[in-house]
């Protein structure tokens, strides 16, 4: 399973920040993980799409990993 990394890669942050992103998703994903059943697939979408939201509310100077785990939840629950 993939995490934030492929999402990351190529990004233009430091590792304060990519520390508070992979924190972050980490978190986002223990709390969301439950909805999406054992399917490999849907896990990997679900997984996808919530790196995607991070890195939509991601920016150069939030490294509060708890500030951009609600984010990343707020933004993936519109997505929705």
């Amino acid at each position: 399973m993939r995490g934030i990394k492929p999402q990351i890669d190529g990004a233009a942050y430091g590792p304060e920040i990519l520390k508070a992103l992979t924190q972050a998703f980490d978190a986002a994903w223990v709390d969301i993980a439950g909805n999406f059943g054992e399917n490999p697939a849907e896990v990997e979408r679900a997984r996808t799409s919530l790196a995607e939201a991070l890195m939509a509310v991601a920016s150069e100077d939030c490294r509060d990993p708890e500030a951009l785990r609600r984010g990343a939840l707020i933004a993936l629950a519109i997505a929705r």
